[in-house]
């Protein structure tokens, strides 16, 4: 997992050996950069596991291994053999990570799950763009992503528990399950009020005025929900009159006023480029900020000197530019020490740390178990 190699983690990435299909490979093309950006830091092992001897393989990895991370339906990983009871008795100490469609039991839980399913069942799609615009989806697999950092999170988890216990664990997350739980406020709203959230558009749900706004130039965000933030961006738009009107007088009313909000706000703000605004906001302490495209966010000075890019040396890129971790340690950084390995670059290396000798490993590979 990426979360864990940028740590230090040693990952290996099981993958199919090469079978002539002509199907469109699963994350993309390898020398992608979709593939490219998400498998750094990690060693490749080609493996059969339709075959007795590639199982056996990965069992033998298993006694030695620290934790386990796959993500095949339910049903095929007990058809296989590897299922989480059949590899604690293996290792007892092994961390086993499932990161499935819709979850280990259930009636769905033998469905493939892929993440704008998962949008959609999660109920994400319902409250993503404008008002009776139709479902929409996040513009990015957040499903996918959530669920793989919420895997991350229960393993790091598993294994500190297991410094007091000695003992692996099970830890399972879905799509759906990843999905539901980054609704947050959105299912709180109707798990305590019986509100059904709607389509809002750029605007907050509930929060106003917060949302995007056309300046002369273009748009930009602001949030000036609250009392005294509403008083600071009436006053530096030039519309001290807005805390006047009877309209606008409380938060309940600007909320149910917030079409006739955006339009007052808008007249005022039509007499500057966005530049300017965000400057004279930010001077006055109003949240806000400019709407960029993805190469503006990676010219912004704010995030160079965040450092959310690495770089490393690539057959397929000169160099390869990867997008950098979110979060950063004081003495134990992330770091992208090793490119996105090529299908089974690190086979014999890995059979051979597992005590396989160079004549078995070439048997296994003319009887295509790796």
């Amino acid at each position: 997992m990426r979360q864990l190699a940028d740590w230090g983690a040693d990952v290996i990435k099981i993958e199919e050996p090469p079978s002539g299909d002509e199907n469109d490979p699963i994350g993309g093309d390898r020398p992608g950069p979709d593939f490219q950006n998400l498998h750094r830091n990690k060693r490749s092992l080609t493996l059969n596991l339709k075959t007795p001897e590639g199982i056996a393989i990965l069992k033998r990895m298993a006694q030695t291994a620290d934790v386990l991370v796959e993500n095949y339906r339910p049903a095929v990983k007990v058809r296989l053999g590897i299922d989480y009871p059949t590899m604690c008795a293996i290792n007892p100490r092994l961390i086993y990570a499932s990161i499935s469609g819709f979850g280990e039991e259930g009636p769905y839980r033998d469905r493939p799950g892929f993440d704008q399913i998962a949008q959609g069942m999660g109920g994400l799609m319902s409250i993503t763009g404008l008002p009776g615009q139709g479902p929409v989806r996040v513009g990015i697999p957040i499903a996918d992503l959530c669920a793989g950092i919420l895997g991350a999170q229960g393993v790091l988890l598993a294994l500190l528990e297991r410094e007091r216990s000695g003992r692996g664990q099970w830890v399972t997350t879905s799509l759906l399950q990843a999905q539901i739980f980054m609704l947050d406020f959105q299912a709180s709203r109707w798990l305590n009020c019986g509100e059904v959230p709607q389509q809002a558009g750029n605007n907050h749900p509930t929060n106003i005025p917060t949302g995007v706004f056309r300046t002369a130039d273009g748009y930009i965000n602001i949030g000036a929900s609250g009392k005294t933030m509403w008083e600071r961006l009436s006053q530096t738009i030039g519309g001290t009159d807005l805390t006047l009107d009877s309209r606008f007088a409380t938060a309940a009313l600007r909320s149910e006023n917030r079409d006739a909000l955006t339009v007052e706000i808008e007249k005022r703000l039509a007499s500057a480029p966005s530049a300017v605004w965000i400057d004279r906001l930010n001077e006055a302490g109003v949240p806000c900020g400019r709407i960029y495209s993805i190469d503006q966010v990676f010219a912004d000075p704010q995030v160079e000197q965040l450092r959310m890019v690495e770089t490393v040396s690539s057959p397929h890129y000169h160099p390869l530019r990867l997008v950098a971790q979110g979060m950063r340690l004081s003495r134990t950084p992330s770091e992208v020490r090793l490119r996105p390995p090529e299908a089974g670059e690190h086979t014999d290396e890995i059979l051979g740390s597992l005590g396989y000798a160079p004549e078995d490993i070439a048997d296994l590979r003319r009887r295509r178990v790796v």
